[in-house]
């Protein structure tokens, strides 16, 4: 059964050494609240799985963990829009698996179906095949990936009832699903939490079957103008 929780409850519950995972894609519906109260918490050695990193445009979500050096490991697929993530690799204080954005989404999947793993013909030839096992199947070569299990997974959604279902807008889908499948504890930070049988369920993105936890994070309105500031100081705004 769902439970509603503070941030500060939910966060408690990453412990030193997780592996977590963060829906959102280069800033947008980041669950925002969860990871700077993270930040603040100073939970370290945490491996962070996320195909995307940071906005570009500022210090935002995952560069508040970074900065204080509580990311001991990633496995992401570019590390180019955060200075503290790219800056950390270069100087060989943060181990980064590079892998390829469709192979982590597909590694979730596996982790999260009961999978063995993934065979893909994305990376042969490259160097990915130092780390991973290179196999040939009726004359096509592949490269195996072992599934991605998350220890806690982050994840905005813009609505959740009272049973923890989840509606997810526009960027708020990318991964989400996957992380939830593929995670021991979900945590969603949410806009607005309704009443049982005030969602659709056609609107049903992820069920609240998945679902561990649910937080309070910004309104609708309180998120418009965040994300309004935050583009709009880094110059990303068309005007009108």
């Amino acid at each position: 059964m769902v439970q509603f929780v503070s941030i500060e409850e939910a966060v408690a519950l990453v412990k030193k050494g997780a592996r977590l995972g963060t829906s959102g894609f280069i800033g947008p519906s980041a669950p925002i609240k969860l990871i700077k109260a993270l930040a603040d918490a100073g939970t370290n050695e945490l491996t962070l799985i996320q195909p995307v990193t940071s906005f570009p445009g500022a210090t935002h979500d995952i560069d508040w963990l970074a900065e204080n050096n509580q990311i001991a490991k990633g496995i992401l697929s570019h590390t180019g829009t955060s200075k503290q993530v790219s800056g950390q690799f270069l100087a060989g204080d943060l181990e980064v698996e590079y892998t390829p954005m469709g192979t982590i989404i597909e590694c979730l999947h596996a982790a999260g179906a009961g999978l063995g793993g993934v065979l893909t013909p994305t990376g042969v030839g490259t160097t990915q095949e130092e780390n991973h096992k290179k196999v040939e199947i009726n004359g096509k070569e592949y490269l195996f990936y072992e599934p991605l299990p998350l220890d806690v997974a982050f994840v905005k959604a813009s609505k959740a009832d009272k049973f923890g279902n989840l509606v997810c807008q526009g960027t708020e889908k990318f991964l989400t699903k996957e992380m939830a499948l593929a995670a021991d504890i979900v945590i969603a930070e949410v806009s607005e939490i309704v009443e049982t049988g005030d969602i659709d369920p056609d609107d049903v993105f992820v069920p609240g079957v998945l679902v561990d936890y649910v937080v309070q994070g910004m309104t609708p309105e309180e998120n418009t103008k965040y994300y309004t500031e935050l583009w709009g100081n880094a110059k990303m705004l068309r005007e009108g």
